[in-house]
């Protein structure tokens, strides 16, 4: 391993939320209703430290599979083992044709990651191996119900993140992104969460800059329940405030790309964003 990694560091994720510093905002619901969808979505203001969440009960008590979400975890990891050398490391293709054409040939990391390249992601996994994935992720408290919860990966290596073994809250995910964005996660060098970051960042004008993962799993593969995730920030005039959608829906057709864009634009419209003006 690359460097030496503290275990005895821990990172708590979640965010600190009271009925002093959160606004129940119930008019963000039709934006799940008129998509046929169900969630919560929950906004911090970093300066405030206040946030506005819509269904407060799944976003601070629910946990869901991470789905592709995952793969901000697993970069930090890769590049901190040396997995990863840098994010234009080349993983070539194995060959095998599968269904987003972005995904059948080689790929950087940079590029896997927006690609949201599932077999990239799960190379890596296996080159990290369970006992040190473990260990970081007990340390990152990702997924652990309580400080003294112990993260036990039960599932194969390469597909824990996708088959509902592992969970995580909407608030934990929030809890990340906001440490991540500050470079404040205990035991990954600056240069390697700025990496990720880097990758994060679809959206930079002069108005705003958006950063953020996507996420797309299923509860169930025989009922074809999709589950959807957005996490990230926005930022204007250099201030940020984070964010993270969490959405499903039982509809088999359901068309979860579009769908959990459109809501997070609509909703941060709504709260005023876009317009430089935050």
């Amino acid at each position: 391993m690359r460097v030496i990694f503290c275990v005895a560091v821990l990172v708590v994720l979640m965010q600190a939320c009271t009925p002093n510093n959160v606004n129940q905002d119930e008019s963000l619901k039709k934006y799940f209703d008129d998509n046929k969808a169900e969630g919560c979505f929950a906004l911090m203001d970093n300066g405030t430290g206040k946030f506005t969440v819509y269904n407060l009960a799944r976003y601070r008590d629910s946990s869901f599979l991470p789905a592709s979400t995952f793969k901000i975890v697993n970069s930090l990891i890769g590049l901190q083992t040396g997995k990863i050398s840098s994010d234009s490391m080349v993983i070539k293709w194995d060959g095998v044709i599968r269904s987003f054409d972005s995904w059948n040939k080689d790929l950087t990391m940079y590029d896997a990651f927006r690609a949201s390249a599932v077999p990239y992601y799960q190379e890596v996994a296996r080159r990290i191996g369970k006992d040190t994935m473990q260990t970081y992720l007990n340390a990152l408290g990702y997924g652990k119900k309580s400080d003294t919860d112990k993260v036990v990966i039960t599932s194969a290596i390469d597909t824990f993140w996708l088959d509902n073994s592992i969970k995580v809250t909407p608030d934990q995910q929030l809890g990340l992104v906001k440490k991540l964005y500050f470079d404040e996660l205990p035991g990954f060098f600056k240069t390697n969460q700025e990496m990720v970051k880097r990758a994060m960042l679809f959206e930079n004008n002069t108005n705003y800059r958006l950063g953020y993962k996507t996420g797309w799993g299923f509860w169930n593969e025989q009922t074809g329940k999709h589950l959807g995730w957005v996490v990230g920030w926005i930022e204007e005039n250099n201030h940020p405030y984070f964010f993270v959608l969490n959405l499903e829906s039982k509809d088999k057709n359901f068309d979860m790309v579009t769908v959990r864009m459109k809501i997070l634009k609509d909703i941060l419209k709504q709260l005023g964003f876009f317009e430089g003006k935050m």
